[in-house]
């Protein structure tokens, strides 16, 4: 989970298993290696430099160098009930990540505007390639799951404040489904991604 612009500064402070951003730590996270390293630790569980590297097809020793950079601006740690031996298993360290990317994009400092940018645009790298990995295996699920899946757009007019508002309400409703999760071992279940991208466009 990497969650985009959610945090106002008149806003709940986020949970503690949510690591909130600021201009250090956006700087170091701001790598695409970097970010797809974490969401693959986020997602599948700990894992090796050279587990990683297999899984995301890059060198272990890149893998590796930027495993330890993510360590240092604490985004993962290390994992003791597997890190035996002479192999270094890692985790993440967060469930997931919150930013107030406006407040970034209008940082007086340009390394940190170009990190959000660079963040920002990774995300979507990753969000149009999972979907694009759904719909290549798309005959390969069942009828329920194609069912439960979706791929919509809606247009409507509104202002900043009724945007804020339904966005808002819309990340509600899906973290109420945190109390609802099932088991990793529960037949039929599997790992369920919700996308969220909500934007105004120019009249023209």
């Amino acid at each position: 989970m990497l969650t985009l612009p959610r945090m106002a500064e008149n806003e709940e402070p986020a949970p503690d298993d949510v690591r909130v951003l600021d201009p250090r730590t956006l700087r170091g996270l701001a790598h695409p290696l970097r970010m797809r390293l974490l969401t693959a630790l986020r997602e599948y569980g700990p894992a090796t430099a050279s587990q990683l590297a297999d899984r995301l097809g890059e060198s272990s020793g890149a893998t590796s160098y930027h495993l330890r950079q993510l360590a240092t601006y604490g985004f993962v740690e290390d994992d003791p009930e597997r890190g035996k031996g002479r192999e270094r298993w890692w985790k993440a360290a967060h469930r997931g990540t919150r930013w107030n990317a406006d407040k970034f994009l209008a940082h007086p400092d340009p390394a940190v505007r170009g990190a959000a940018n660079t963040v920002l645009h990774e995300v979507a790298t990753q969000h149009t390639q999972e979907m694009s990995t759904f719909l290549g295996t798309l005959h390969g699920w069942s009828g329920e799951w194609r069912a439960a899946s979706d791929l919509s757009d809606f247009y409507m007019r509104l202002t900043p404040e009724l945007a804020r508002e339904m966005r808002d309400k819309v990340h509600e409703l899906i973290e109420s489904y945190r109390e609802k999760e099932v088991d990793r071992d529960t037949e039929g279940s599997a790992p369920y991604r919700v996308h969220l991208h909500a934007f105004p466009r120019e009249e023209d």
